[in-house]
């Protein structure tokens, strides 16, 4: 049985009101923890049972077609499914957004940076002679000792 069709069906009996807080119901479930079918169902079990959605119970969320009967899982597995694919769909967007908007950024900024010509990198600190010594024989540790004073 396809999921998507018996949550369809079982939301077509239901006012178009209760279909669509059947779905925030879902959604809000998926807000506290961004899991698929059947992970969200423990979560929506124990949303409903403390009552943390608009304070519904079980037999509220009955009444607009979320079920957790044996019987009421394909529907709800398919508003689950839904609901997830929705989500999906909205991060994707939003991803291709931002991705959009940093390749935009970074052209705008090489624009506006100040063109110079090639410049020649010098050397910032010269080697000691005795860090040469000592690197032309390996094993031996040469000092370097001031003579005289």
């Amino acid at each position: 049985m396809d999921p998507y069709i018996a949550g369809e069906r079982a939301l077509a009996g239901a006012s178009p009101d209760a279909a669509l807080e059947a779905i925030e119901f879902v959604r809000f479930c998926h807000r506290r923890r961004r899991v698929g079918w059947p992970e969200l169902y423990d979560e929506m079990c124990a949303v409903a049972g403390r009552g943390l959605y608009r304070g519904y119970g079980q037999d509220d969320l009955a009444a607009i077609g979320v079920g957790f009967g044996l019987f009421s899982m394909p529907a709800l597995a398919g508003l689950v499914a839904k609901v997830v694919e929705e989500d999906l769909e909205r991060r994707r967007r939003t991803a291709a957004a931002v991705q959009a908007s940093l390749v935009l950024d970074d052209v705008s900024l090489e624009a506006m940076a100040p063109h110079e010509g090639p410049r020649a990198v010098a050397p910032t600190r010269e080697r000691s002679e005795a860090t040469e010594l000592a690197s032309t024989e390996p094993g031996l540790i040469r000092s370097a000792v001031s003579a005289g004073v």
